[in-house]
């Protein structure tokens, strides 16, 4: 009986599978003639089917030995991939997740039916072949004998279909590893003669059954008698398939992969942190010694631990593209259930953000596709009244910016209806009847608990319940929801998310006796204050740097800071997707490795600061926000072109 232990990795491998098949299905829904993808199907299939006979899920191994036949079929060019055959594997996949998860509500016999249906009806005609049975010598591995070489010449004559015959294998404790057990059958749809067939056999007549009859015209084996044998674990016969190429989104390296539980990394990233905290005050109190020697050897810890902080932090990295497998599924999923024609596309799958942050964002960008698919893109004879491709697009794009990350989902549709938003708002008492509001201002009502303009409520949307849950946990992560619209031309929504992990490279900067940490990935410059804005009162709040005019804050002001600041105040430029400002300060201390820590519930309102740090000398320094600041920036910078 298998240990938990090794359940867990079965389940655990299992599942990275039934995501690649889904990933690979779609995929190969737009590309059906690719080979390279039909084999990574095939392979997905034939890997799950071996590991759940291997791990006692007898279960999954027969239910998905059907759907194995019917891709060897697909191979070898006698049933195609069309929408039906996508549509029943996708099915089917979903079937075996609720296989492993114990969700399953069926034995899925129906889905098993609606497949040989599909190959009987889509097999074409075959010319008159030959049907046979044969297990060879059982001492054919203690000889040397190599059975697959025996498969390879069957398909060379034009087997199209070869199956297992696992019924003579005995039970385990009574199995000889040195005795070949299977058998094999075989139809040869081909003007083999029966000569050319036994001489295949040449070399093993020795102790070989063989049974050689004609048979009708060769096509896919029915799934209700293919689902009476039983896989064999990793002796099928099949020849392995090419090396498959991964599915569109997906982020494979060529490296062998260990599944380490999240927990453990959470673990190991606070560790990490811990060690810095530690390793900056070795240096502090080395760099007060004097000590030569004590000063290398902090130096060499101090490259060490920068090492091991990276390494830790690319572990807990992950694509974009991790998660988009299951936004095209969905949109394949829509376009039948809406009766609407999408389609779904991604820029930016590489760019990365940490995995507790990814899997975060699933759910809310969930929301908006519905919302975009159901309200946002019209149906087809609309759009072609508009003059608008039949076909609705739905966009993912992803990119970095500055110390943030922008993920945009936008669709080409109707766009967002203005008085419709502003009349329920008024209805709702949201607004004034006669408040005046800026677009951005109107967008940001979709937000709203249970706001929605739907005539209709239907099973995706329409109840005002999906965009709260996207702002709610947007906002958890610190980020910020930006919503744009035309007419006619679609809308596009945009999440804002500070790229923060636990550790990050800071610059260290002092304002009135104070210290204070500023993400070095903001950080476009550094400049001198000119001598005539040193003081408060100069009036000027804009400064020319290469004939472009940036706006500036004191964070003297902006902190409310005592006293007169010195005369060689330095201004940090930094910037964010919103553009450009600086942050005037009195002293640039240098840069460090900063251990995030999340504020307390009390101070985490307080928009300007995003956490907090432990300094090598056991003294607490704040994070400022930038993007807030530079918000804060733009927003004074207005203000003062309206008063001039």
């Amino acid at each position: 009986m298998m240990d938990e232990d090794s359940l867990d990795t079965f389940r655990a491998e299992a599942e990275s599978l039934v995501e690649s098949l889904e990933q690979q299905l779609l995929a190969l829904q737009d590309a059906p003639g690719d080979r390279a993808l039909i084999d990574g199907v095939f392979r997905d299939l034939h890997t799950l089917k071996g590991s759940g006979a291997m791990f006692g899920r007898t279960d999954i191994a027969g239910f998905l030995h059907d759907f194995e036949t019917a891709f060897v079929a697909v191979r070898e060019g006698t049933v195609p991939v069309d929408e039906d055959l996508i549509t029943i594997s996708l099915a089917a996949r979903d079937h075996v997740a609720g296989l492993l998860s114990g969700a399953a509500r069926d034995d899925g016999n129906a889905i098993l039916k609606r497949l040989a249906d599909h190959l009987t009806s889509d097999a074409p005609p075959g010319a008159p072949g030959r049907h046979l049975r044969f297990f060879l010598p059982p001492d054919t591995p203690t000889l040397g004998g190599r059975p697959e070489l025996v498969l390879e010449e069957l398909q060379c004559l034009g087997a199209a279909q070869i199956l297992a015959l696992t019924d003579e294998i005995p039970p385990l404790d009574a199995l000889d590893p040195l005795q070949l057990y299977l058998g094999w059958e075989a139809w040869i749809a081909s003007t083999a003669t029966e000569d050319d067939i036994r001489g295949v056999f040449l070399f093993h007549e020795n102790g070989l059954r063989l049974e050689l009859e004609s048979s009708e015209p060769a096509g896919p084996l029915p799934p209700q008698r293919a689902s009476q044998e039983s896989a064999a674990p990793e002796q099928e016969p099949a020849t392995d398939p090419a090396p498959a190429r991964p599915a569109e989104g997906a982020s494979r390296g060529s490296g062998a992969l260990m599944r380490v539980p999240a927990e453990r990394l959470n673990d190991m990233m606070d560790r990490v942190g811990e060690l810095v905290i530690a390793e900056a005050r070795l240096i502090e109190l080395a760099s007060q010694s004097g000590d030569p020697g004590l000063i290398a050897v902090a130096e060499d810890i101090q490259r060490l631990t920068t090492a091991m902080r990276d390494t830790t932090m690319s572990i807990r990295m992950t694509p974009i593209g991790a998660i988009t497998g299951r936004f095209r599924r969905l949109v394949h999923d829509l376009t039948g259930s809406l009766g609407k024609s999408l389609t779904f596309t991604v820029e930016g799958e590489e760019t990365e953000l940490d995995k507790t942050v990814v899997e975060r964002l699933t759910d809310p960008l969930m929301h908006i596709i519905r919302n975009a698919a159901d309200h946002g893109l019209e149906d087809a004879a609309t759009r072609r009244a508009m003059g608008k491709p039949e076909t609705g697009e739905i966009r993912l794009k992803a990119r970095y910016s500055g110390a943030e990350v922008l993920i945009s989902l936008g669709d080409d549709g109707r766009g967002l209806d203005r008085a419709a938003i502003r009349d329920r708002a008024v209805e709702r008492g949201l607004i004034a009847e006669t408040a005046e509001l800026s677009d951005d201002a109107l967008f940001q009502l979709i937000f709203v608990p249970g706001f929605s303009t739907a005539a209709t409520v239907t099973e995706l949307s329409g109840r005002g319940v999906g965009m709260d849950v996207v702002r709610r946990t947007i906002e958890a992560l610190r980020g910020t929801l930006e919503v744009t619209s035309e007419p006619g031309h679609g809308t596009t929504v945009t999440l804002r998310l500070p790229l923060t992990l636990a550790i990050v490279d800071g610059l260290l900067i002092e304002v009135a006796n104070e210290r204070f940490v500023i993400p070095l990935a903001a950080v476009d410059e550094i400049v001198e204050l000119p001598a005539e804005m040193a003081m408060p009162d100069s009036g000027n709040a804009f400064l020319d740097i290469r004939d472009s005019l940036v706006p500036f804050l004191r964070l003297r002001h902006l902190l409310d800071s005592p006293g007169a600041p010195g005369p060689h105040q330095k201004v940090i430029v930094v910037t964010s997707s919103d553009g450009r400002v600086g942050l005037v300060v009195d002293r640039i201390i240098g840069t460090n490795q900063t251990v995030i820590k999340q504020l307390s519930p009390l101070h985490a309102g307080l928009k300007a600061f995003s956490g907090a740090t432990i300094l090598g000398d056991g003294a607490v320094a704040l994070i400022l926000d930038v993007p807030q600041l530079v918000a804060r920036g733009h927003s004074e910078a207005e203000t003062g072109q309206e008063a001039a």
